[in-house]
């Protein structure tokens, strides 16, 4: 046994060793629990929760209508009218991806489709985007559409493609029920328009 001044000599690197050690010990106990933290975040985030900015945009989309105009390219004629009736938009589990209950009218087409579209930001505004997207009845379409809100009435403005036709398509969001005043008419009978794609 040591005397007790011979111990206190060797008591401070004995708890130095010691305290070193449990400070290590914590410190990959503390890593691991990190590591393990985040590997359960990023495994979850393809299922998370949507962000405010998406559940703004859904719940702004939710009950809209989008009422427009359309251009065909290499045709002269004047731009044809377009309307897309947005009963309801939610943000899905996947990254980027929201359901769209859309009733969509041009030419002879006029139904109701379910649509999962995906929506890209560039920077703070929402980008509609469609890559070979193939609607029932209706065929294959690619498109890229912002979206620009607003107060009363918001905007949208983008470009097209269906097969070998293409062309631009812009105009305003307004909310379903206040859409019978600006909707456009056929200017012979007073008639919603139809457009022709």
């Amino acid at each position: 046994m040591l005397p007790i001044k011979t111990a206190l000599l060797f008591a401070p690197k004995t708890l130095s060793a010691t305290f070193l050690c449990l400070t290590l010990t914590a410190q990959i106990s503390t890593a691991q629990t990190t590591t393990t933290q985040a590997a359960t975040t990023s495994s979850t985030e393809t299922d998370a929760v949507p962000s405010s900015r998406e559940t703004r945009l859904a719940n702004y989309l939710s009950g809209t209508k989008f009422v427009g105009k359309f251009t065909v390219d290499g045709k002269d004629s004047p731009p044809k009218t377009e309307t897309y009736l947005i009963s309801s938009c939610e943000k899905l589990p996947t990254a980027d991806l929201y359901r769209f209950k859309a009733h969509i009218k041009y030419g002879d087409i006029d139904q109701e489709v379910p649509l999962d579209l995906k929506v890209l930001w560039s920077g703070n505004t929402p980008v509609i985007t469609l890559d070979s997207l193939w609607i029932p009845t209706m065929g294959t379409f690619d498109a890229r559409v912002l979206i620009q809100a607003g107060k009363e009435t918001g905007r949208y403005a983008g470009t097209w493609q269906h097969g070998d036709h293409g062309g631009h398509m812009f105009g305003k969001i307004v909310p379903i029920e206040s859409d019978q005043a600006d909707s456009p008419t056929d200017a012979q009978n007073g008639a919603p328009a139809k457009a022709e794609r």
